[in-house]
């Protein structure tokens, strides 16, 4: 059974404009995949339909064969594009928090990565950096043994000293028997860790997908080669 499966995606925002328009594709297990595509494609939009977030207009959805709604909820984890808790609260309280409410989180886990990334627990929020909050969210994300893990440019506000860290913290800290979406625009830094590739155009449309590994040795080329290739202005 594939992780995910999505067949004739459609989702519509003002005057009916499609930014999905039949969007098909299936995703199986253990795989680390790149949702690749320039701004205004859809990336997100796609991202928050799987996690529930968002409900498409048509087409079908299902995690794990479940169609998209409690059940598929509890078997992702999902990682926003931007910060959504309180600046009030502390790191471990969240930590809390978490511990509380996904069955699946691994508290020890998450005190270990914050403890490599030299975060302290006791630190509010809001006395953090843009790039340390974002720190933070990963590590909460990366922390569940979830089925489906979602996480919407999750090094975009990372420093680069950081960012190896943080994709062998992806690759390093995730159930084998799940698989990862990552959207980027940091595709040199982030190929590196892809089994597979997805490059969507406008209107949610496949242009190009496969194995990585294969296409770089297939081209000659660098994925970020060819997304600049394709989606040439």
């Amino acid at each position: 059974m594939n992780v995910l499966e999505c067949n004739g995606i459609v989702k519509c925002y003002k005057k009916y404009v499609p930014v999905l328009n039949g969007l098909s594709l299936s995703i199986p297990a253990g795989r680390i995949i790149g949702l690749l595509g320039p701004n205004g494609c859809g990336k997100s939009t796609f991202i928050k339909l799987v996690a529930g977030l968002l409900q498409p207009d048509s087409g079908e959805m299902s995690v794990c064969g479940n169609p998209v709604g409690e059940k598929s909820k509890a078997l992702i984890s999902y990682l926003p594009e931007r910060p959504y808790f309180g600046g009030g609260m502390r790191v471990k309280e969240i930590i809390h928090y978490f511990t509380d409410f996904y069955g699946d989180f691994d508290k020890q886990r998450a005190y270990k990565l914050l403890a490599d990334l030299q975060i302290n627990p006791e630190s509010k929020l809001k006395t953090l950096s843009k790039g340390t909050k974002e720190k933070v969210q990963l590590v909460l994300v990366m922390s569940r043994n979830a089925r489906l893990y979602l996480l919407d440019e999750p090094i975009a506000g990372v420093d680069p000293a950081a960012r190896e860290y943080i994709l062998g913290t992806i690759v390093s800290n995730y159930n084998p028997e799940a698989s990862i979406i990552i959207t980027t625009h940091l595709i040199t830094d982030v190929e590196q860790v892809l089994d597979d590739y997805i490059f969507l155009g406008f209107g949610g449309q496949v242009l190009m997908a496969g194995n990585a590994e294969d296409t770089r040795n297939q081209s000659g080329k660098s994925l970020d080669a060819l997304f600049k290739e394709v989606f040439r202005c």
